[in-house]
């Protein structure tokens, strides 16, 4: 029945990988599926017969789709089904769409679809690595025009040593998280985070990746050769010549003037009329190419940013190449956050808030790996209005997805363990103004925002980007870069390598190519100048803002104290129907949280109050100390004495001679149900009975008094 069916075998890192077709998704363009130990992932491509209509893109969507089946488990909605795609699940996507679409020709505007279906996990073998190659294979083979393929390794650290698509324990242990992406000769697409990693060090973890791409690409090839099928043939979009002549001719040396400007608003402005100007002299003449009109103008400004960069080493904005434009810093712009810091670079401007809460608020997640659960949590917000637009909101892209996630892993290595800072953490980066690499102004801003919070972060974090343009032979020819790039040079150059870390090295790195890759040559520079601008971006601006994080938190923050208790004692604080642990928040004002294995959070605003909580916990799980004194509660009264409570379920007995300091005829004289008392512990017999004594507690508090010259 499958006569077509085909099996290509290969070895990855020590294990077996295996690409399947002919058997699954017949109707799709091409489709394989890809295993990777028992991983096992559907890759399928399919493109349009015919150009959509009114685009000036190429259409190309691609999904990673996550079924959790493939883990054996049933989704937690309430419909229990998958519902709209995890972050991993867009990131993982993001990574397969980087590398692949600029392999595709930029005049095609074919649909194109790409779905990778994750059917098996197995947590050794990387499900994303494993769908990154079987598309690659999948669009290599089929009838769509492509200049792929290309290869996808994940890289790890682990002892100090380079570990290639590193297994589940390795992952446990690794200081970074690699993903490099590669065609038989460039790097395409760069994704990683790390612990403060050394450049040089990132920079020969990339070639290692690099490398192991190369043997997949031949592999991928050698499939190819035997199964391909021949490219179709499409609809170029590109304009005509004489009329895109014609055109530049008439505008470029306004376009020109209106570009050379440093205030994105006024550039702006300054082209409208521009744009005006040419349909009203070319829409008649050119009936049918209207909206080709403003493609061709698009294809101008290109020309004149890149030529200015290229040929006189000139910047729209009038900087150096290798300068920065003006920066920044400022904190505590909200009264009533936690903490705040607003980043400035050139009109990208970003304010970051941190919130602080306790380590129950952490974020659950439902995915396919072994992480269950994140405290620190950043979100990034991306409003219209920071491009001077009117689009209504409606929740976060992929684009914003992707970006609060490049923050989140730039800061999670320097933010400290729930040991040294029991918190939740969540840091939102609302995008004021931008005009360029918003993402790292992100990092910057929330940098600020957590040093101001008293958060104890190891290291403040930068990040900065760097540009490319080629000439017309693209990478093999020569190339020049620039530091810090603005939107007109990311939307017309050939690349934003996105680079953030500490003093120390790199947390994390995002690149995002136009061109086929990189050379070796072009990494190794825009890692130097990136650390510079860096640098320059902490020491100069950042530390001189908030030298560190604050010795104290905001006074709205929760204040968290912890405790650690034997397990065994965890349902004597919960007590019966939660109604111990629900007392103790009553009557301290706190948040209480306790772990499987014993550790207790408590959290609340006035840090007397949860210290209180914490002493009766202690109090609860342990036997009370002999000499110690306590707050405790009458609870009732006998002839021979009161039985007082110092903490739920702990009760002992003040015996009326240790009432006063006076003798006592009737205990009610001097104590009724519900007072609370000062009692010091005197004795603990061996049957567990508590002996306590008022009058010795307030003979110790006269005496330190006395000894501290008190009335």
């Amino acid at each position: 029945m499958f006569e077509n069916f085909r099996v290509f075998e290969t070895e990855i890192a020590g294990r077996p990988f295996k690409l399947e077709t002919g058997k699954m998704a017949g109707l799709a363009n091409a489709a394989f599926m890809a295993c990777y130990g028992d991983t096992r992932v559907l890759c399928t491509v399919t493109a349009s017969s015919k150009p959509r209509e009114g685009v000036d893109f190429f259409p190309l969507s691609v999904d990673f789709e996550e079924k959790m089946y493939s883990v054996g488990r049933i989704p937690g909605s309430f419909q229990r089904r998958e519902g709209k795609a995890s972050e991993k699940a867009i990131l993982s996507s993001r990574c397969i769409d980087r590398p692949i679409r600029p392999l595709f020709p930029k005049d095609m505007r074919n649909d194109c679809s790409v779905v990778a279906t994750v059917m098996s996990v197995d947590p050794d073998c990387s499900p994303e690595i494993t769908a990154a190659i079987g598309v690659s294979a999948a669009i290599a083979v089929s009838d769509i025009p492509w200049d792929g393929p290309i290869a996808s390794t994940s890289v790890g650290l682990v002892d100090g040593q380079i570990v290639i698509n590193p297994t589940l324990e390795e992952r446990a242990k690794t200081e970074l998280t690699l993903t490099v992406s590669s065609t038989a000769d460039l790097v395409a697409m760069i994704e990683a985070g790390g612990n403060e990693i050394p450049d040089d060090l990132m920079f020969d973890c990339i070639m290692a990746g690099h490398e192991v791409n190369k043997e997949v690409v031949k592999f991928i090839q050698g499939i190819v050769a035997e199964i391909g099928k021949e490219k179709f043939t499409f609809e170029s979009s590109n304009p005509d010549p004489e009329i895109m002549a014609e055109i530049e001719a008439f505008c470029i040396e306004d376009v020109k003037k209106a570009l050379d400007t440093d205030d994105k608003t006024v550039r702006d402005a300054a082209l409208l009329p521009i744009y005006d100007a040419v349909h009203e002299k070319f829409d008649e003449r050119f009936e049918g190419c209207e909206a080709k009109l403003d493609e061709i103008m698009y294809l101008v400004q290109k020309h004149v940013v890149r030529a200015w960069l290229k040929d006189e080493g000139k910047r729209v904005d009038g900087r150096g190449i290798d300068d920065i434009r003006p920066l920044d810093a400022q904190v505590d712009l909200l009264p009533r956050v936690h903490g705040s810091g607003m980043f400035t670079r050139g009109q990208t401007q970003v304010l970051s808030v941190a919130t602080l809460a306790p380590v129950s608020e952490a974020q659950k997640l439902d995915g396919l790996d072994e992480e269950v659960s994140k405290r620190y949590i950043h979100h990034y917000n991306f409003p219209s209005y920071s491009v001077g637009e009117t689009k209504p909101s409606r929740g976060p892209g992929r684009r914003e997805i992707g970006h609060g996630a490049l923050a989140e892993r730039a800061l999670l290595p320097v933010i400290p363990s729930v040991e040294e800072f029991p918190y939740a953490i969540r840091v939102v980066s609302e995008v004021l103004s931008s005009n360029g690499s918003t993402s790292q102004g992100s990092i910057c801003g929330s940098t600020l925002a957590l040093m101001a919070a008293g958060v104890p972060i190891k290291a403040p974090v930068a990040g900065i980007s760097c540009g490319l343009i080629t000439g017309d032979d693209g990478v093999y020819g020569d190339f020049m870069t620039m530091v810090d790039i603005q939107g007109l040079e990311d939307f017309y150059g050939d690349m934003d390598f996105k680079v953030a870390g500490t003093h120390k090295g790199i947390t994390a790195i995002q690149m995002d190519l136009k061109v086929h890759g990189l050379t070796p040559e072009i990494i190794k520079e825009a890692f130097a100048k990136t650390k510079k601008a860096r640098l320059h971006i902490l020491d100069d601006v950042m530390l001189k803002c908030i030298p560190e994080y604050r010795s104290e938190l905001s006074p709205y923050a929760p204040k968290m104290l912890t405790t650690v208790i034997s397990p065994d004692k965890i349902g004597d604080v919960i007590g019966k129907q939660g109604k111990v642990i629900q007392s103790i928040q009553d009557q301290c004002e706190c948040t209480i949280n306790i772990e499987e294995d014993g550790h207790v959070y408590v959290s609340g605003i006035d840090k007397s109050k949860a210290q209180s909580a914490i002493e009766i916990i202690n109090l609860i799980a342990n036997d009370p100390e002999i000499g110690a004194i306590y707050n405790g509660k009458v609870t009732r009264l006998m002839t021979f004495g009161a039985f007082v409570e110092i903490a739920p379920g702990k009760e002992g007995l003040v015996h009326i001679s240790k009432l006063d300091f006076k003798r006592v005829e009737k205990v009610e004289d001097v104590v009724s149900v519900g007072d609370h008392v000062l009692v010091k512990v005197t004795e603990i017999d061996d049957q567990g009975r508590i002996n306590l004594s008022r009058k010795d507690a307030l003979a110790d508090i006269q005496a330190k008094q006395a000894a501290n010259g008190e009335n």
